[in-house]
């Protein structure tokens, strides 16, 4: 089983770059709620140091004196195991992150491709750090913010890199959490359940009821369901 690892950072670190800021998002495939994105960054200091084992597989992985081992990306995760990690990377001062949260109006404005990326200068913006050099989980970028700092795209690098799998799991916690208060305001729909994501359970409420105000409206199978 393959793990992701730090020698993308390892590699910046070396070159002197001290703050490597990675980005990852959740939410781009759903129908409903907002699109959440995290910027993780690590101390290089502490993850070069010969004395701390970062190795990132079944049978060890400590940092700073906790154990995470089998860190991935978020989608391979168990709810359980991301919330476990969300805890532990959140209140490691090792690590700082940020979250960006743009909503479904706002991707119904300018689209779920631009909102993630917006999403993701949010969440650069919250993390109060001045990067570096990114590494985004993508194939292209668009947002001229994002493009005007050194930058690499690697497409799934949530499940190469470390701190993009870190930063997975940061942003779909931080969505979850968000599509669990709006089950709450909204319980007929199931969001509990599938968090806006397109399952079978979704598509027949959104037949039922018609769509709510929080179900992206430029989507195709929502604006069928007015």
């Amino acid at each position: 089983m393959r793990y992701p690892n730090l020698s993308e950072e390892k590699k910046l670190w070396r070159k002197g770059y001290k703050n490597v800021v990675c980005l990852d998002e959740a939410g781009r495939g759903p129908l409903a709620g907002p699109v959440v994105a995290a910027a993780v960054t690590m101390d290089s200091r502490i993850c070069t140091n010969r004395t701390t084992n970062i190795t990132n597989n079944s049978r060890k992985f400590v940092f700073k004196f906790v154990d995470i081992r089998g860190i991935r990306d978020s989608k391979k995760l168990s709810p359980i195991k991301r919330e476990k990690f969300y805890k532990i990377l959140t209140k490691q001062p090792s690590i700082r992150w940020g979250v960006g949260i743009v909503s479904e109006k706002v991707i119904d404005k300018i689209n779920i491709k631009n909102a993630a990326e917006l999403a993701m200068e949010r969440a650069l913006r919250k993390l109060k750090t001045k990067p570096g050099f990114l590494i985004i989980d993508g194939i292209n970028l668009k947002n001229k913010k994002l493009k005007n700092i050194a930058h690499k795209l690697i497409i799934k690098a949530d499940e190469k890199v470390l701190s993009c799998a870190m930063a997975s799991i940061i942003a779909k916690v931080t969505r979850d959490k968000i599509m669990m208060k709006y089950h709450k305001k909204y319980p007929k729909y199931g969001f509990k359940k599938h968090k806006g994501y397109p399952t079978k359970k979704h598509f027949s409420m959104l037949k039922k009821y018609g769509p709510c105000k929080i179900h992206r409206k430029s989507f195709s199978p929502v604006a069928v369901a007015k």
